[in-house]
């Protein structure tokens, strides 16, 4: 119920926006993204946000593919390639890349986003929209899946959409849990002045979620969710389960070291009752009382989670993908309690490198 009022909370504001007057800074750090890379420049090209008031800077991370080829090709078309030569093991190859995008850029408003996404021609004029009406100090904005290719991925879909309500709920209530660096702008004073990501800089992932913990705590209120449907972002969700894992895996390593412990404690809580599911359903097999335990269980989730993801998918203009909640449910309880452990292992494979 806290999460359904958190993402009522979060108004969908229609703006017409004119006259802007914000300088934008885009950050992409690319890693061996040559089959797409020339997708999001396109569609970054095409925003209709003037174009004196945008640059764009793309941080190739040491690609062993023509990324960096293809993002100099761009370069008359005002796209600027910042080339990642680090002598030394760095663990966070991409934070690294975005704060030397954020030194070199002139931009007021920083807008990230990754080397594999795509966006309308509103996307930006949306952000900044929003950013020069209501003047919040980071705005965390809608992420999708969409081409998907098998039920895998439309199960995928389905359960991001739960994450990506949540980031919103939280922020609709006044707090900041999760956000998503496929879509998160920030002021760039506001970068510097809570230390960027020193402090957080130890882990691989957390450019995203750990910077939001950071400016939540420096700036209480000030984070705002743009729920609008020209601000989304759209990527892919991963073909086969052993990427998947190591995504999840990946995520679930900064879990822990969030700044609101209360997160923590909700994140811990969510485990416990799936993991209690599990426990119950084993326990049925010995006396009928745990077997009806568990049916009761997951009766209420279904139940309250349908009344929490309807309107999300709503939003996101794919309702018909809560017709797989009976096909989710199974395989999600069994997914968070796998994930709650392994996640605890802080060593994972990304991008071709074995980090933590």
């Amino acid at each position: 119920m806290y999460l359904v009022k958190g993402w009522f909370n979060v108004k969908t504001t229609q703006l017409s926006p004119t006259g802007f007057n914000t300088r934008v800074t885009i950050l992409i750090a690319a890693r061996n993204e040559a089959k797409s890379i020339h997708l999001t420049i396109g569609d970054i090209l095409a925003q209709d946000y003037p174009k004196h008031l945008l640059e764009v800077i793309i941080v190739d991370d040491h690609s062993t593919d023509n990324t960096a080829d293809i993002i100099a090709s761009f370069g008359s078309q005002g796209i600027t390639l910042l080339k990642l030569n680090e002598d030394r093991p760095l663990n966070s190859y991409k934070k690294k890349a975005i704060a030397e995008a954020i030194k070199l850029s002139s931009g007021e408003l920083m807008v990230a986003t990754d080397a594999d996404c795509r966006m309308g021609s509103q996307w930006l004029s949306t952000i900044v929209g929003h950013y020069e009406a209501f003047n919040p100090v980071m705005i965390s904005s809608p992420v999708t899946f969409f081409e998907e290719k098998s039920l895998f991925e439309l199960l995928q879909t389905l359960e991001f959409a739960y994450l990506i309500g949540i980031g919103a709920a939280f922020i609709g209530n006044g707090r900041a849990s999760n956000c998503n660096g496929a879509n998160l702008a920030y002021r760039k004073d506001v970068f510097n002045e809570v230390g960027g990501f020193t402090g957080i800089d130890e882990l691989a992932s957390g450019d995203d979620e750990l910077l939001l913990q950071k400016v939540a705590e420096h700036f209480p209120g000030k984070i705002a969710f743009l729920k609008q449907s020209e601000a989304v972002v759209y990527t892919h969700a991963k073909p086969n389960f052993k990427e998947f894992m190591q995504q999840r895996r990946r995520w679930a390593s900064k879990s822990t070291k969030y700044k609101n412990k209360k997160v923590v404690a909700l994140g811990f809580a969510f485990w416990g009752f799936n993991v209690l599911l599990l426990l119950n359903l084993l326990l049925g097999l010995f006396d009928v009382y745990f077997l009806k335990l568990f049916l009761a269980q997951i009766l209420l989730k279904i139940f309250v989670e349908l009344f929490y993801i309807i309107p999300i998918t709503s939003f996101f203009k794919r309702s018909y993908l809560v017709s797989l909640i009976l096909l989710l449910t199974p395989l999600h309880i069994v997914y968070i309690a796998v994930i709650g452990v392994i996640g605890g292992n802080k060593q994972y494979q990304w991008k071709g490198r074995m980090v933590k």
